[in-house]
């Protein structure tokens, strides 16, 4: 499944002010979070909530409503409805039945017939059915049937969901693999760090009986082990069984067999020779776990071979060159002597947690309007990009996708990235970042 495939529907709500939008958006989420004073969120009152109907998941983007003002009015639409809308998949319209349409539905009307994007039209407060006929006097509108709704009292809002769900697109299946079971490891390196040796180490001393385990699939190159008092199935674990020992000399093979183990994992514990200078190939093994997503823990091997100048020496390059790595937890291990071998489950166990960590719709964008307010992005061209909203569009690793007026610099990207991770921790997880500029509209009218 592609990245592009795993977010969540948006649905953006935008009307005038006392149209009901707040309570139709509490009505539709089916829990009171929207108040009618919202909080100033990322942009102006643009507010951002998570929302479920029929099974099928999509993100909510309330708009605000927006000030009448006789100059520059239209102006003033147009912005906040068109950045709402040109980041969502579909609109809901919400118009009040009981007073018709006005000019400031008409220019918003202009807007969403432009932006080509589908169209739900709401004719809310429609609470008997004496205001039916109000509600039709809404195909005048030339957006199709209006739906009446009452968002108060919830008259015709499963008709309502419905039509919405139809008009966005179909939200992924959230996606589990080989649920149930120990944990899935894999142990990685370069040669001669000490792999074999530590899953030896743990093999033949903490081996658990398979049959203990139940509902467990092993692969035959798989291996149960007790690590810490934690159970966990180590991935491709050749090394362990004595093996005819494959013909060495084959890198191209060994790094494929790394990365069928990388993805097949969970959690990956990256071991490093702490008696040698980190190695160019320790960094490329490091990397590929980040850019493929999974927990990692940095296992720095065979420290009974270091002395006190070598530990200084490692305190440096760990500086200088694992930089990019500092949210990963390390620990100091002897595979030989057994030292700290046990350290590794509290270690994984943390990169596990940071690695299935969520953050709900509204809070992340409490944080991200916090953020844009004390540092907002550079201004480049005369143009400031603005994040419009955010949503973590999955777990596993934590994966964001933030819809902004425009394209931002990479630089400000790892900003956000440290901060999320100052906020909300994620260690030993990767933490992906997409940003999705909105399309500019060619004919603006």
């Amino acid at each position: 499944m592609t990245e592009e495939a795993t977010i969540k529907p948006v649905l953006a709500v935008v009307g005038r002010p006392n149209v009901g939008k707040s309570t139709l958006v509490n009505r539709i989420l089916g829990r009171r979070e929207a108040v009618v004073q919202d909080t100033p969120g990322v942009t102006r009152d643009r507010v951002s909530y998570d929302a479920n109907w029929n099974g099928r998941e999509f993100v909510i983007v309330d708009t605000g409503g927006w000030i009448s003002d006789a100059k520059g009015m239209a102006q003033q639409i147009a912005e906040q409805a068109e950045l709402a809308i040109g980041a969502a998949d579909a609109v809901l319209f919400v118009v009040d039945a009981t007073v018709g349409t006005l000019d400031e539905d008409e220019a918003v009307v202009k807007v969403l017939r432009r932006s080509k994007k589908p169209v739900i039209l709401a004719a809310n407060k429609v609470d008997d059915q004496r205001h039916e006929a109000m509600a039709a006097t809404m195909w005048n509108l030339g957006l199709g049937e209006p739906h009446p709704v009452s968002a108060m009292h919830g008259r015709g809002s499963g008709d309502l969901l419905d039509a919405i769900l139809n008009a966005l697109p179909e939200a992924p299946p959230e996606h589990y693999e080989e649920v149930g079971g120990p944990r899935r490891v894999a142990i990685i390196g370069k040669p001669n760090v000490g792999k074999s040796s530590l899953l030896n180490k743990l093999a033949r001393q903490q081996r658990v009986v398979v049959s203990d385990i139940s509902g467990t699939t092993v692969d035959p190159v798989d291996e149960i082990v007790e690590i810490g008092g934690q159970v966990y199935r180590l991935i491709d674990t050749a090394g362990i069984r004595k093996r005819v020992k494959e013909a060495s000399g084959h890198e191209y093979y060994a790094s494929l067999r790394t990365q069928t183990a990388i993805e097949r994992a969970e959690a990956c514990v990256v071991v490093i020779d702490a008696s040698a200078p980190i190695t160019d190939q320790d960094l490329r093994i490091l990397t590929n776990v980040e850019e493929t997503g999974r927990a990692l823990v940095i296992a720095f091997n065979k420290w009974d071979l270091t002395d006190e100048e070598r530990r200084r020496y490692l305190d440096r390059e760990i500086e200088r060159d694992l930089v990019a790595f500092g949210w990963a937890p390390t620990v100091n291990i002897s595979a030989l002597t057994g030292r700290n071998v046990d350290k590794l489950s509290k270690a994984i166990e943390a990169a596990a947690a940071g690695w299935e960590t969520r953050i709900p719709t509204g809070k992340l964008n409490a944080f991200l309007g916090r953020l844009a307010a004390a540092h907002p992005h550079p201004v480049r061209g005369g143009k400031q990009p603005r994040i419009l909203f955010g949503t973590q569009a999955q777990a596993c690793p934590p994966t964001f996708a933030l819809f902004t007026s425009g394209q931002f610099d990479a630089t400000y990207v790892r900003f956000i990235e440290r901060r999320l991770r100052e906020d909300f921790g994620f260690v030993g997880s990767p933490v992906h970042i997409e940003i999705r500029a909105r399309e500019k509209h060619k004919n603006r009218g």
